[in-house]
């Protein structure tokens, strides 16, 4: 498959995909949990709480793993692995931008002070499970 193809591919799975699954680490132990993204050119945005315990994460080891995909029922569904790079990004506009009311159960707006992003810049893209072809990988 060439680098365009893939790159579609890839990029429909992030489409279809809002919610996946974040790792970070943690003593050298990895603590995985699901979030929401957002993707805008390849970088990906999920919101979170500056009082988490993966900011203390991340800011200690910033590189994570993300998992989308697998929206029906996994059997045949193409997923992307994602390896990368985090940090917190608190700029007021990207927030606006990124808002969603959904988020009101944890935040007061998009103005509240505990409401940031983590940003991840992608080292590694993998495509999974595409219609049992061994995994791709997308040059970055």
């Amino acid at each position: 498959m060439s680098q365009d193809q893939l790159k579609e591919k890839i990029l429909n799975v992030i489409k279809e995909s809002k919610i996946g699954v974040l790792s970070t680490v943690e003593n050298n132990k990895p603590y995985s949990r699901y979030m929401t993204f957002f993707n805008e050119e390849l970088t990906f945005y999920t919101p979170t709480s500056v009082e988490t315990e993966k900011i203390d994460e991340i800011e200690k080891n910033p590189h994570v793993h993300i998992l989308l995909g697998y929206e029906n029922e996994g059997l045949g569904d193409s997923y992307i692995e994602i390896s990368g790079t985090s940090k917190i990004n608190d700029s007021a506009d990207l927030k606006k931008k990124l808002w969603n009311k959904s988020f009101e159960q944890w935040f007061k707006g998009p103005e509240d002070p505990n409401y940031v992003l983590l940003q991840i810049k992608p080292e590694n893209i993998r495509l999974m499970n595409n219609n049992g072809e061994p995994p791709e990988e997308m040059d970055l």
